[in-house]
């Protein structure tokens, strides 16, 4: 009789502790989302309404679905979790009350879901209208926007760390990002070792299949590390460029300084979206113990979550913390610029513009 009781107290005993944790993880992923905005926003990044939408598009994708214990809402609750506050596995196991491997589990489902997200979160590029009175780029017309690279420090075995160091002395991987006016990326391409130039990755990105395209007619800005050819505007080099140089009180006084000042306050806002993306995610700026090629899908999934924070929120919290000043549709395959070497006929393009543009600015102070 002992023994059948102390076996039917264990039986009670587990169930009942089975029960509590089922009521505890419930109500810590209830608290983590569904008290309010502003802690939705603190843990996840979002608000409630756009992390119903994402899990409402992985579940449409068909690529998630809920199981018998855990739902598409906590899987994904605990994949922002991770890239928002950078936190090891045992600490979601006590945030979330689950398993180390049932964390790492749905981490990789949901990061490969997001990434199948790809075709809708990236951002169509538009074009700068003929009409724009945008101060920063009316000047830019067809313009698509402005690309540069980031250094994202990462994890790498020992034989690989001297391709992987950046002339910052950083194990990093060298990431490009190109962005529209708005903020938002239009193409990312992360994996290039840190000691690649910008421009040779640049190479890489627009020979791929599915790289970057850039319809003739149409250009990006780009920085000076980048040659002035079709489909690449760069600044003049030797002359004033950086915005706090005109901050300080400086005056353009010729049409190449005056257009290094418009090219920068416009080609800025690459520089402003890798800042926002790195505030937003804490997983961007340390290196994390995930495989070099899980690392590098991180950078894009960060990047695509970036996108739809941009477009479902009316105002992004994070934005206003950002400082003002950084340091350093389909088209026929025919029709797509396929290189980027320095071509005279573009320079002859760009001392054009400058000039039109210093003769208009000149014109207004009259």
């Amino acid at each position: 009789m002992y023994i059948i009781a102390e076996r039917h107290y264990r039986k009670y005993r587990l169930k009942s502790k089975s029960i509590y944790d089922a009521f505890s993880r419930v109500g810590n992923f209830q608290r983590t989302v569904y008290v309010s905005d502003v802690r939705c926003i603190n843990e996840l990044r979002m608000d409630r309404y756009t992390f119903n939408k994402l899990c409402s598009m992985i579940r449409t994708s068909g690529r998630l679905r809920d199981t018998r214990n855990v739902s598409v809402d906590e899987m994904v609750a605990m994949f922002l979790n991770i890239l928002a506050h950078h936190k090891k596995n045992r600490v979601i196991q006590d945030k979330f009350l689950r398993s180390g491997e049932t964390i790492s589990r749905y981490f990789n489902a949901v990061l490969k879901a997001i990434l199948c997200l790809q075709g809708q979160l990236l951002k169509t590029p538009e074009p700068v209208a003929e009409n724009s009175t945008d101060e920063r780029w009316k000047f830019f017309k067809n313009c698509l926007g402005a690309l540069d690279g980031t250094y994202i420090r990462v994890h790498v075995p020992e034989v690989d760390k001297p391709r992987y160091r950046s002339r910052k002395n950083e194990i990093a991987t060298n990431v490009l990002g190109v962005c529209s006016q708005d903020m938002q990326f239009i193409y990312v391409l992360p994996g290039w070792e840190g000691s690649a130039a910008d421009s040779r990755v640049l190479r890489d990105a627009i020979s791929r299949r599915h790289g970057l395209r850039v319809p003739h007619g149409h250009y990006y800005l780009v920085d000076a590390g980048y040659p002035n050819g079709e489909g690449f505007l760069a600044p003049y080099r030797g002359q004033r460029y950086h915005l706090n140089d005109w901050r300080e009180g400086h005056q353009p006084t010729s049409a190449e300084e005056y257009f290094n000042m418009k090219h920068s306050s416009a080609r800025n806002v690459i520089e402003r979206c890798f800042g926002l993306l790195k505030l937003r995610w804490a997983i961007l700026r340390s290196p994390s113990f995930f495989s070099v090629k899980t690392q590098c899908r991180i950078i894009t999934a960060c990047c695509l979550l970036h996108n739809l924070i941009r477009r479902e929120m009316a105002v992004d919290p994070l934005e206003n913390q950002l400082p003002n000043q950084f340091e350093d549709d389909n088209h026929d395959e025919d029709d797509i610029i396929s290189s980027i070497d320095s071509s005279e006929q573009w320079n002859n393009w760009r001392k054009d513009l400058a000039t039109a543009m210093f003769n208009e600015w000149r014109a207004s102070r009259n």
